[in-house]
């Protein structure tokens, strides 16, 4: 895989790396886990080039980072840039039937605490990237990013990053310790970051790492209808998955499919393509926990599209409902 470095002064990486999150939070949570073949999913990344690792405490919570730990046991720390994240905190259900709430943390002292225990699930002594997940409209940012630098000077993790973020906020960031990276939603149906935000982090040397590449899955063309999605998972309490407005949304996967089908690629490859064609340093993280797609994932990093395929996916019309 083509490499690129995370950020101006950071290591180098694979150009897409791989999300973690859905190996054991968020999408089918009811439906068995498989961490074996989640660890391997994990080891054939490294293989394949794709070496940032992205996962979070929140994840789980916790049992995400405790599954990377594991996969990166045995010698494979040393081939991954491993990410994870502090900040957003998970309230267990308040009684039967009732989900559990997530909220935002950045108290310094949370900061300081949650990178120790990160480290212990992840089995390892630093992380290479740092990022913190929201922030705290109860905590100047300011101080939670100080809180940050603090675990750099500690050697607990060599680099810090920001997550759904405006340009203000990696302002003020800046001011306290230099932004590696910023992490926020960008696919061919959330494009929001373009505006502002991906302009500024190409000025500044900044890494831009999108989540959810292939819009949550549903670009890739695997769900037609409410009823595809498995039960309890989170998509479908999004919007844009609801029936009407997926069925709206099949358009905008229909131009992918054509598009693919041009240039002999799969959808998700012609997705992860435009996204990387957004600037040199998008560092796209798409998740997964199945081999071949993997495989798939990464060789997107080897498709050119062409300027004439740009342009017809630069111009899909937005999607038809909100991102929560």
């Amino acid at each position: 895989m083509r490499t690129t470095t995370l950020g101006s002064a950071g290591p180098e990486v694979g150009v897409i790396g791989l999300g973690c999150m859905g190996m054991s939070h968020g999408y089918d949570i009811t439906g068995p886990r498989d961490d074996d073949t989640s660890i391997a999913v994990i080891r054939q990344a490294l293989d394949l080039g794709a070496t940032l690792i992205d996962t979070s405490d929140v994840y789980g919570p916790y049992t995400n980072e405790e599954l990377v730990g594991r996969a990166l046991a045995g010698g494979h720390r040393e081939r991954a840039v491993l990410a994870t994240k502090v900040g957003l905190v998970t309230t267990p259900a308040a009684g039967p039937g009732e989900a559990p709430k997530t909220g935002n943390d950045g108290r310094p002292e949370h900061v300081r605490a949650s990178i120790d225990a990160s480290l212990r699930r992840l089995g390892t002594d630093h992380v290479d990237l740092y990022q913190l997940h929201r922030v705290d409209p109860q905590v100047p940012i300011e101080e939670t990013w100080g809180a940050m630098a603090e675990v750099v000077a500690a050697g607990k993790a060599r680099q810090i990053g920001l997550s759904e973020v405006t340009v203000e906020q990696i302002v003020r960031a800046q001011t306290v310790h230099p932004v590696a990276s910023v992490q926020s939603e960008l696919s061919l149906w959330t494009r929001d970051p373009l505006t502002e935000v991906l302009p500024y982090c190409e000025q500044q040397g900044i890494a831009f790492l999108p989540f959810s590449p292939l819009g949550r899955g549903f670009l890739t063309g695997r769900f037609t209808s409410f009823d595809d999605l498995p039960a309890d998972d989170f998509r479908r309490g999004l919007p844009r998955f609801q029936q009407d407005a997926l069925r709206a949304n099949l358009a905008i996967v229909a131009r992918v499919r054509e598009v693919a089908d041009q240039a002999g690629v799969t959808p998700a490859q012609v997705a992860l393509a435009w996204v990387l064609a957004q600037g040199d340093q998008v560092i796209p993280i798409p998740g997964t926990k199945t081999p071949k797609y993997l495989e798939d994932n990464c060789a997107a990093g080897e498709v050119r599209l062409s300027a004439d395929a740009l342009t017809d996916l630069d111009a899909l019309p937005a999607p038809q409902g909100g991102r929560y």
